[in-house]
């Protein structure tokens, strides 16, 4: 292997582990820091609002260093990249960016998530490109309610006619659907959007609502547990349990007995996964986190605009990951674990 910026040979090197032996495999690549929507559990209006200053233009990373990090992340093991936003799609010609990173060697996987908004119109182009697949983030199929949950800036028929066009486009790897659950708010419609989608061939995942960033307001009583969810969805149509398609898989996986398809559920708040956790995400404006909850992360924009090397870039990359002990959601678990009243026994003997 030869680095173009020293124009020297790259000694192979195993794929770093960090300090709980968990590899890199997945890199989330945010394209665009701006959203047409404002719901509430991620982008809500009360800080994103008209005086929120988002990126300027030069302060988001290039195409060019987009793929330079993708390829390098991809020569430390990562084979799955999924561009992310805000709301991708808002990035012009991410057709151009898709194209380059399917070049990438060792890229097995490349995803998107969108608002499907804007997906009809972009749909044939992702495709050409060479995009694998494409997940829709849609949390009920009541029109009011979507409209509320997406901070008022919403059509559902918009979403639902991107989605039939990328079901349409024939993605490799097919279509799935993001539904984040909130108790209080769209757990009563959950049953409604998985009959509309069963036998479809589109997948399903019920989220739990998660503390994402820490800026949500979050709250634990508004968190639907997965197992919850899928007792509802059993007693309508029976399931059963999917063995998982490869070692630390994020959802977990059902699939209806009378043979129309499956669903999935992320279980984050629940049953914490940190432990197969394979996920970095890299930000528009070139900042690496190790933990989709993190507030601090390496600054790798600086490097890659003051002349480093990909030798360079490559061993911060790996320092990063070697040094990555990030376990968000267990602790999360064990704080309120800790935290829960204890329960004296009194045994009265005979």
């Amino acid at each position: 292997m030869t680095d173009p910026h020293t124009h020297t040979e790259i000694a192979a090197e195993a794929p770093p582990r960090d300090t709980r032996g968990r590899p890199l495999h997945d890199l989330r690549i945010s394209v665009m820091d701006r959203c047409n929507f404002r719901c509430p559990y991620c982008m809500p209006e009360s800080t994103y609002g008209e005086h929120y200053r988002f990126l300027g233009n030069d302060e988001r990373l290039s195409f060019d260093e987009i793929e330079r990090i993708a390829r390098l992340a991809a020569e430390l093991g990562v084979s799955k990249l999924r561009l992310t936003g805000g709301e991708p799609l808002l990035r012009p010609k991410l057709a151009e960016l898709v194209a380059r990173l399917r070049g990438i060697p060792g890229i097995a996987d490349l995803a998107m998530t969108t608002n499907g908004v804007l997906l009809a119109r972009h749909v044939d182009a992702l495709r050409e490109a060479g995009l694998d697949r494409v997940t829709v983030s849609l949390d009920t199929l009541d029109p009011a309610l979507f409209h509320r949950m997406s901070g008022g800036r919403g059509a559902l028929d918009e979403v639902l006619a991107g989605i039939e066009a990328a079901q349409a486009a024939g993605f490799p790897q097919g279509v799935k659907l993001n539904t984040v659950v909130q108790r209080g708010v769209n757990e009563h419609t959950v049953l409604d959007l998985v009959g509309r989608f069963r036998g479809t061939g589109i997948v399903p995942r019920l989220i739990e609502y998660m503390d994402v960033g820490n800026r949500n307001d979050w709250n634990r009583e508004a968190v639907v547990p997965s197992a919850e969810l899928i007792a509802a969805i059993d007693a309508r149509w029976p399931l059963d349990a999917l063995p998982a398609k490869y070692p630390g898989e994020v959802a977990t996986r059902f699939r209806f007995r009378d043979g129309q398809g499956e669903i999935g559920t992320i279980s984050s708040v629940s049953q914490p996964f940190c432990g197969g956790c394979s996920r970095a995400r890299l930000s528009s404006e070139g900042t690496l986190y190790t933990c989709l909850f993190a507030v601090q992360g390496t600054d790798l924009r600086a490097p890659l605009r003051d002349g480093s090397s990909d030798d360079a870039l490559r061993e911060r990359l790996r320092q990063v990951w070697l040094h990555r002990a990030d376990r968000y959601s267990e602790e999360r678990e064990e704080r309120r674990q800790r935290s829960r009243p204890k329960i004296e026994m009194h045994y009265i003997g005979g």
